[in-house]
């Protein structure tokens, strides 16, 4: 998320503490970006899987182990005032650090896959409902892509406000969706006969705190704005443990009365009509400009020779990949790819802002070219999850959580070690 020129000319160093905020302000951002599509599909296809209740429960544990996970980068960020990006560097050492922004952008591009998916399929249920538009799902997504590209080259900034009203008018229209299919029918609360994607508790947990690990890992680049530790606590309590837990309830009875998880069709379907296909189309549209930037940002700051246009363009291509090779047909793998892959980060520079570097505001932000302990961390975690993944071992039954803990219990006992 953009934040105007202010935040922009304290990129690479602290954020004065006359620019801060009120914890709760970032907060309802926070909050409001929750009410997302793809966390309407991760809902509707949990509830399918494992039913109401198992569903609704882990989503409130999701949004518990999200809270506690932000509330620690947020501490940081207030400490420090620095970004992510910043905090990357300092632990990972500059060129650690561009491996990092690496894998990031190429989450980003992910996501943007993810999304202009979602406008494909709201143009396909479109032309379908007889709207008049011609053109197939790969048409769409190639015209999609091309428009948001070079939406978020030329008026990113207005497309960062309209997400601040298109986002949560997106809830809206979930709440009435939900209101409409419970109207047409008692919703079954037991798991369906035959889900689109099986998964058990331990899974569908992991899936949704990474969907959501991205957000926390990043959360310096929006909390380092909260004025008071107190209030990044405050802040983090008041969107995750809330915002998670009413999207599942929601998204899943939706998927429970319907059998449906492809909210565009339903929209179409209920008699909603142009302005509500309109907001979604507008919802997926800003947020992926917004993956877009960011996936900018990082791989401009990595390499700086290169224009950052070149990026945005590069990433619109790349996601569009993604989109014509079926990564919606994949979103719960690759939501728990994520839980493997990012939160051994934000523990890795978590631990250096309480043990490493405890001066906060004060310590010097120059990093080493590389520290080799925070990145064979990193790696050395990813090297035994993803094989532990696959062959169905785990120490919690939550893959995200192992990974979390494997870097962190690893990290502290490498700075242990060197310390002696």
């Amino acid at each position: 998320m953009s934040h105007g020129q202010s935040s922009d000319a304290y990129a690479s160093g602290p954020l004065p503490e006359h620019l801060t905020v009120a914890g709760w302000r970032v907060a309802l951002i926070i909050a409001s970006f929750t009410f997302s599509l793809p966390g309407f599909l991760n809902g509707a296809q949990t509830g399918l899987a494992l039913g109401f209740g198992p569903a609704v429960t882990a989503a409130l544990v999701a949004g518990v182990v999200l809270c506690a996970g932000a509330c620690l980068t947020a501490v940081i960020s207030v400490r420090t005032r620095l970004t992510t990006y910043l905090l990357v560097q300092r632990s990972f050492g500059v060129k650690g650090a561009a491996l990092v922004n690496l894998v990031i952008a190429i989450v980003h591009y992910c996501w943007f896959g993810v999304n202009v998916s979602f406008f494909g399929d709201a143009m396909v249920a479109a032309a379908e409902d007889g709207f008049g538009i011609p053109g197939s799902f790969g048409s769409f997504v190639v015209i999609g892509s091309i428009l948001i590209t070079v939406s978020t080259i030329f008026g990113f900034h207005t497309l960062d406000r309209l997400a601040m009203v298109a986002v949560p008018l997106v809830g809206v229209i979930l709440i009435a969706v939900c209101y409409l299919s419970m109207n047409a029918g008692p919703a079954s609360l037991a798991p369906a006969a035959n889900p689109p994607v099986p998964m058990s508790f331990g899974i569908a947990l992991s899936a949704l705190v990474g969907g959501n690990m991205l957000t926390v890992a990043a959360m310096p680049d929006l909390a380092r704005f909260i004025r008071t530790e107190k209030g990044a606590l405050v802040g983090m309590a008041l969107s995750f443990p809330f915002a998670a837990p009413v999207l599942m309830v929601v998204s899943a009875l939706i998927g429970l009365a319907t059998g449906q998880t492809d909210i565009m069709k339903l929209v179409v379907g209920l008699g909603f009509g142009v302005p509500a296909l309109l907001m979604l189309l507008l919802s997926v549209w800003t947020i992926n400009a917004l993956n877009l930037y960011s996936a900018s940002l990082s791989m401009a700051a990595t390499f700086p020779q290169t224009r950052q246009t070149w990026f945005i363009l590069g990433g619109g291509a790349v996601g569009c990949i993604f989109a014509l090779l079926g990564i919606i047909n994949s979103f719960i793998p690759f939501l728990v790819a994520l839980g493997l892959i990012i939160p051994p980060i934000a523990a890795i520079y978590v631990i250096d802002g309480f043990l490493v570097y405890r001066r906060g505001i004060d310590e010097p932000v120059d990093a080493p070219a590389i520290r080799w302990e925070a990145v064979a961390v990193w790696l050395g975690s990813l090297a035994v999850t993803i094989p532990a993944m696959a062959y169905d071992l785990s120490l919690t039954s939550v893959p995200a959580l192992d990974a979390t803990l494997l870097a962190a219990i690893t990290y502290l006992i490498v700075l242990r070690v060197k310390r002696k």
